[in-house]
């Protein structure tokens, strides 16, 4: 009988043992599994970017254990709502002031999870080389967009043409004192400021908008420089501010921010675009 009981006890002890090692396999070790996979929400984009993106990819699945799948996005308004939706986990597409905007108008707590790269707006011309020849009264084309109309204006300040009220966080032409050489400002779409510069002094044109155009960006009579005013026009890796501490999305930014980024930064962008995570923006 006491045989009987002690091996009706062992094969409950085994039946025990053999539930849980299941239950671990079937329920906790699947989410351990989800939760080292991140989708990140990117712009569809260049072949560049699939480059560096698949890098960094492959840094994460590599050193963190990490797998990052991608969903490609071709309007500007879907990866936020995609982030806070929670069809993905990270977004990688804009920079800090238009979540501060976005967060504004849709009532939302995205925030940065990290840095990743800024791409100085640049001043073109065709009649001069350098911006300090601007004669006086010398007209200048920037974007009509409130955001990049703020940037190209911060810019013309940090290149001495004039000064912004103090205080001044979207700078409009009604925001321009002290204008050095009488510089008058023509507002026109983003996309636009490369073809005027036939009719104007100088334009200030979006990266993407010269490289479309056909301007050499080394070719620049001025570029914006990084200090505390271009602080706001750096990219980030968004997440919801409740996942800010999430490991794996650590664990993506770390994968991002490297030196092999950096190289191929350089290497498909120039000075063009320049990584943001290590660069002092408080000068």
């Amino acid at each position: 009988m006491k045989r009987r009981k002690k091996r009706n006890a062992i094969i409950w002890a085994v039946v025990v043992v053999v539930i849980l090692i299941a239950g671990y396999f079937s329920f906790v070790r699947p989410h351990q599994q989800a939760a080292k996979t991140v989708t990140v929400g990117i712009m569809a984009s260049s072949k560049a970017d699939d480059k560096i993106w698949n890098s960094v990819a492959k840094t994460a699945k590599d050193k963190y254990g990490v797998t990052v799948k991608f969903r490609r996005f071709t309007d500007y308004n879907q990866p936020n709502k995609a982030l806070q939706n929670g069809d993905v986990d990270l977004n990688a597409f804009q920079h800090k002031l238009f979540l501060k905007s976005w967060n504004k108008a849709h009532h939302t707590d995205i925030v940065s999870d990290g840095d990743t790269f800024i791409t100085p707006i640049r001043v073109y011309s065709n009649k001069y080389k350098n911006i300090k020849d601007l004669p006086d009264g010398a007209t200048v084309a920037v974007p009509n967009d409130a955001t990049n109309e703020s940037r190209a204006l911060y810019a013309l300040k940090n290149a001495g043409l004039f000064k912004l009220k103090k205080g001044t966080d979207l700078a409009t032409v009604s925001s321009i004192t002290d204008k050095k050489k009488n510089i008058k400002i023509k507002e026109i779409a983003a996309d636009q400021t490369a073809r005027t510069l036939d009719d104007v002094d100088a334009a200030v044109v979006n990266t993407n908008y010269a490289q479309a155009a056909g301007l050499n960006y080394k070719k620049a009579i001025f570029v914006e420089p990084l200090n505390k005013d271009s602080a706001q026009w750096v990219n980030i890796i968004a997440v919801k501010k409740q996942n800010k501490n999430n490991k794996a999305y650590k664990d993506v930014v770390k994968a991002y921010q490297t030196e092999k980024t950096k190289h191929l930064i350089k290497k498909y962008y120039g000075s063009s675009e320049l990584p943001a995570w290590d660069r002092n923006f408080n000068k």
